[in-house]
């Protein structure tokens, strides 16, 4: 490795160990507060399924958005909620 790359691992790997101690923290409050059925997290143990093979951020996003190509009539009146009701 040439003097003046810096090496990804140096770079990143602080941040995403931080990350990972973040959602495993977030796991234990869901299932300590019996929210493990809620679709979201279900949509989000689907996500971590789609972290395990490349290409990695695409595959997340993809398991947690709207598939279906047919637009919604009328959108809904609550904020975004970050997953798609319809995956479970």
């Amino acid at each position: 490795m040439p003097p003046e790359t810096t090496n990804t691992l140096d770079l990143y790997f602080g941040d995403a160990r931080s990350k990972l101690i973040d959602l495993g923290a977030f796991m234990d409050r869901v299932e300590r507060n019996g929210d493990t059925e809620d679709f979201r997290y279900q949509a989000f143990l689907k996500a971590l399924e789609a972290v395990k093979q490349a290409p990695r951020a695409e595959s997340v996003l993809r398991s947690l958005s709207d598939p279906t190509d047919e637009p919604v009539a009328k959108a809904g009146s609550g904020p975004a909620i970050g997953a798609w009701k319809g995956l479970v």
